[in-house]
């Protein structure tokens, strides 16, 4: 009797270390599959305004088909690092950069790579609506495309009207394209910003606090359009509603001062953040 329960337990030890194996290797594979899906990465990243630091040896990674959220409180650095994802502060005299930041393995800070070229791989939304004002709103959309010398109206019509569809808008502009995109409401406008953004067909899309100046509907909407683009495009976001990073983002990263405090998934940091100046913020106690 003694034998035969000690071959169970053998046996059901056995059966434990093999179940205990192939989780570990799932989890392995996992790991493995979510590295492999780096679309974006930033190396030691460095960026300053003169003498003054604004980012500090920042790394972090971005996600294929991800969104990732980049809060903090104002002035800690957000949205000067997402304005280095596709090299506007070239425009910036004051500004030097220092480290990497990687495209699909590439430095687009390369001096051989081509700005223009990047800022069409990666697209940029701003806080507030950008649309020419006097500008109809399918000229708007194809804006990009006629600045590269694309000429031919019917691409020209296919990718206008794809672009607004992507951007949720087609069906509401769809009698009046030859409108002024300045008629549009302010939320209309931000997607007509989207859409002109989509237009050029980019890899990665940056959003600059899309929604601060939208009312709730047109929050909604915005936010709804975001999870579903992100079905095709890698997206970084920048927002001071933590309630909407926790709704549409996949990983967050929190910053202060200048340095990237915490990364990880959106529910751990949320749920689980392991720097005290993370649980801080999230609960309210500065910023």
């Amino acid at each position: 009797m003694e034998l035969l329960t000690l071959r169970k337990k053998v046996k059901s030890d056995n059966n434990t270390s093999s179940v205990m194996t192939t989780t570990n290797e799932i989890e392995t594979t996992v790991e493995k599959k979510e590295t492999s899906r780096v679309r974006m990465e930033a190396r030691n990243l460095t960026i300053k305004y003169g003498t003054n630091v604004a980012v500090r040896n920042l790394s972090m990674p971005i996600y294929n088909e991800k969104v990732t959220a980049l809060v903090g409180p104002s002035g800690c650095g957000k949205t000067t690092f997402l304005r280095s994802l596709n090299r506007m502060h070239d425009l910036t005299k004051s500004a030097s950069i220092t480290g990497e930041v990687l495209l699909d393995g590439n430095d687009i800070y390369d001096p051989k790579v081509n700005p223009v070229t990047i800022r069409r791989k990666i697209g940029m939304v701003f806080q507030k609506p950008t649309p020419f004002p006097t500008m109809s709103i399918y000229d708007n959309v194809v804006a990009g495309l006629k600045l590269v010398g694309i000429r031919d109206r019917k691409l020209l019509n296919e990718v206008c009207e794809i672009a607004l569809t992507q951007a949720a808008l087609f069906d509401e502009v769809k009698d009046r394209l030859n409108a002024p995109g300045g008629s549009l409401s302010g939320g209309q406008q931000q997607r007509l910003s989207i859409a002109r953004a989509l237009a050029i067909k980019p890899e990665v899309i940056l959003m600059d606090e899309p929604t601060s100046s939208l009312d709730p509907k047109s929050t909604m909407k915005i936010e709804d359009l975001i999870v579903e683009l992100k079905k095709k495009y890698s997206i970084v976001i920048v927002t001071h509603n933590l309630a909407q990073a926790a709704r549409i983002s996949d990983y967050s990263a929190f910053m202060y001062l200048g340095d990237l405090v915490e990364y990880g998934k959106t529910k751990k940091i949320f749920q689980n953040p392991e720097d005290k100046r993370t649980e801080e913020y999230l609960t309210g106690k500065f910023g």
